[in-house]
């Protein structure tokens, strides 16, 4: 079967360039979907994706699908035939769906069967509709008519080239009927291209000062800008969204070094770097110490003759912007910081919850609560709580969204306020993602710590829980911020007393409506805790978040149920008992006690009455009592030092020895004894047992 090299390119208007990449892997995929179900075999295949294109090639496309056989079943042959021998309506129905006469079907078996060869199709056939289901089903938020056509696609077609082979294949799709003629690029050679076969596709076009490969324009940037940094003694910021954005605005790209004034460094480079990134497309230079160059790199779609003019055509439209954020640093800073929480006064956090400047004094006593007891200081913690909202009400925060908390650092450090309160503006909003960057000061993760709860109490206190897919208030990633930073910058904070603390400052606004506030019994009426109701609404969804983080980096479920059996409130410290635990389970001894654990749980579950505290030796009548009593008053006084210590794993090292005295007690024991007294002695032996455990964690959990 012969095989050929198969090409489709669609020419557009400018497709959107944050999308160009996707929209060309898109492409790739659903061809050779389509290729796939058709049992088209092929070698290779790749995308191509430029600003007013989109193309595949197909490298040794068979020409033709294999032959294959058809198999039918039809009735068994006792209900094809009467008696006599005749074909009754199912054999004739049969041999009619087949379409052939019924002596041409096989009745050798215990069923009637038909046998079709299936000639296959020629690929030519096959391929534009191939390409028009794929078309149809890129990933197109909105689509576009253009004139009187009813045809939809992303941008407006231009032209469609359609080869296979050195034949053109005749179609039409999204109004274009089929050629092999393409287009170059839109100033250098704004003519026809002639594509001469499939393999000569992207050189027939870079003729024509079209870099068709995506991947190749990306390389031949990221190159020249590193090049060109050099030159400058400095090093560029190459965000890998703005080179795919870049790279999808230009055919031909030329790499030009820029200037603006040296005045401009006065201004926070943050803010320069967000206005040059974000709004020019520019690549913006640092020095050696990380401080930001008055120079930046353009990329033009155009090999100029003069480039002075392109460069200068840049330094001028960014200009202006730079000016602007220079006029708004300088105005802003005519007024001390917190001045600005006067503004805030009357600006609404949430209507239940008051105004941000309410929500400032809300964290800033919290987050002095909390310093207190992770080793900060309270002072300098609530300071910063007071003045971490306050560049939301400046100029500059106004003009640069993206500049909150960074705004804040300078202000504070303008008007000469310590330089971990002044971090701490920028990090009160860390992690601001999934693995990013936690807060490098006690400080600063005071503050982080205290706006997150602050937020959860409020947000769950007036009732606004989050659902599967609705989650205002980014409650779920509040939550995995407060463990990530209390468990991996080791700060060991009692939840349970900093989620309290939130809620008495929070009282006044908070409608504290318990689901049983009057809880009616025959004789009498008991009064609900909503305050302790919501604390535990807020622990729950807190600690529920790391099930997730856990399972993620191979955790077993039963580990995190296990330890959050005995509810721990400092997540550090459940963060230690699931590492010791998960360690525990390694051991030889692990499933033999979590099995026992579990046994022993289900018995004290059924047991009458009160379990007793201490146990009674004169009560025991077996040696294995003796020996489990003795091992169990041995564990304690080993294991309790080192659980209070929190030294979990030695802890859980010392419980494994307990495998062989429990395993004789079961063997030699009948706990459910018919003496009250022995058996109620037994039972606060096991009770013991269970307590050792439920040190670390509920291990019968593990069983």
């Amino acid at each position: 079967m012969s095989a050929h090299d198969f090409l489709v390119e669609l020419g557009t208007e400018e497709l959107p360039p944050k999308a160009l990449k996707t929209l060309g892997e898109a492409f790739l995929a659903g061809v050779e979907k389509g290729l796939k179900a058709a049992g088209l075999s092929y070698a290779n295949a790749r995308y191509y994706a430029a600003p007013r294109r989109l193309a595949v090639l197909v490298e040794q496309l068979a020409s033709q699908q294999p032959d294959r056989t058809q198999n039918l079943d039809g009735p068994p042959v006792q209900a094809a035939f009467d008696k006599d021998g005749n074909p009754t309506q199912a054999a004739l129905g049969f041999a009619k769906k087949c379409g052939v006469d019924l002596a041409e079907i096989d009745r050798s078996g215990p069923k009637l069967k038909f046998s079709q060869s299936i000639p296959g199709q020629a690929a030519a056939g096959l391929l534009p509709a191939i390409v028009e289901t794929s078309l149809n089903e890129l990933p197109i938020p909105k689509r576009m008519r253009w004139g009187a056509r009813k045809t939809e696609f992303v941008r407006p077609s231009q032209w469609l080239v359609m080869l296979f082979g050195d034949e053109v294949i005749d179609c039409e799709i999204l109004a274009q009927k089929s050629g092999r003629i393409s287009r170059g690029h839109r100033f250098h050679a704004n003519q026809d291209v002639r594509i001469a076969t499939p393999a000569n596709y992207a050189e027939d076009l870079r003729s024509a000062y079209v870099i068709a490969d995506f991947a190749e324009r990306r390389e031949q940037i990221a190159a020249r800008i590193a090049q060109l940094a050099a030159e400058q003694q400095g090093t560029a910021i190459v965000p890998p969204a703005l080179l795919d954005e870049v790279s999808a605005l230009v055919e031909w790209p030329v790499p030009l070094v820029c200037s603006f004034e040296e005045r401009f460094l006065e201004v926070p480079q943050e803010a320069l770097i967000t206005t040059m990134q974000d709004n020019q497309k520019y690549f913006c230079l640092l020095d050696a110490d990380g401080k930001l160059l008055p120079r930046f790199i353009t990329v033009a779609n155009i090999e100029s003759k003069d480039p002075t003019q392109i460069i200068e055509g840049n330094e001028k439209v960014v200009r202006p912007r730079l000016t602007d954020a220079e006029f708004f640093f300088k105005q802003d800073k005519k007024h001390k910081l917190e001045t600005f929480n006067e503004r805030l006064a009357n600006v609404v956090f949430q209507a239940q919850l008051g105004s941000v400047y309410d929500k400032a004094q809300r964290v800033s006593a919290l987050a002095g609560f909390i310093a207190a007891r992770v080793g900060g200081d309270a002072q300098r913690a609530a300071r910063a709580g007071l003045l971490c909202k306050c560049d939301l009400a400046s100029e500059m925060v106004g003009e640069f969204p993206e500049m909150q908390g960074i705004a804040g650092y300078y202000y504070a450090k303008h008007d000469g306020e310590p330089e971990d309160v002044a971090l701490a503006l920028n990090e009160q909003y860390m992690p601001r993602g999934a693995g990013a960057e936690l807060p490098s000061t006690i400080t600063g993760a005071a503050v982080a710590l205290a706006d997150k709860l602050d937020t959860l109490v409020g947000i769950f206190g007036i009732g606004m829980l989050p659902t599967g897919s609705k989650d205002p208030y980014a409650l779920r990633r509040a939550a995995l911020g407060v463990l990530r930073i209390l468990i991996e910058k080791q700060l060991d904070l009692d939840l349970a007393e900093a989620i309290a603390f939130a809620i008495d400052q929070l009282a006044s606004k908070l409608k504290l409506i318990s689901l049983s506030d009057l809880i009616e019994d025959d004789s009498q009426a008991v009064a609900a805790d909503p305050a302790a109701e919501l604390k535990a609404q807020v622990m729950d969804f807190v600690f529920d978040r790391l099930r997730a983080r856990y399972e993620d980096e191979g955790v077993e479920v039963a580990v995190y149920q296990a330890v959050r059996a005995v509810s721990p409130t400092s997540p550090l410290d459940f963060d230690q008992r699931v590492q010791a635990v998960q360690a525990f389970r390694s051991l030889p001894q692990a499933a033999a006690l979590a099995a026992a654990n579990k046994r022993v749980s289900n018995l004290l579950s059924k047991a009458e009455g009160q379990v007793a505290a201490s146990v009674e030796a004169h009560h025991f009548d077996n040696p294995s009592e003796f020996a489990l009593n003795a091992a169990i008053q041995h564990a304690e006084h080993a294991v309790h030092p080192l659980a209070q210590a929190r030294q979990y794993n030695l802890a859980l090292s010392q419980l494994a020895n307990l495998r062989e005295p429990v395993d004789a007690f079961f063997e030699a024991v009948l706990v459910n004894a018919e003496d009250p007294a022995v058996r109620a002695n037994r039972y606060a032996l096991l009770a013991k047992l269970r307590g050792l455990f439920l040190g670390v964690a509920d291990i019968s959990v593990l069983g």
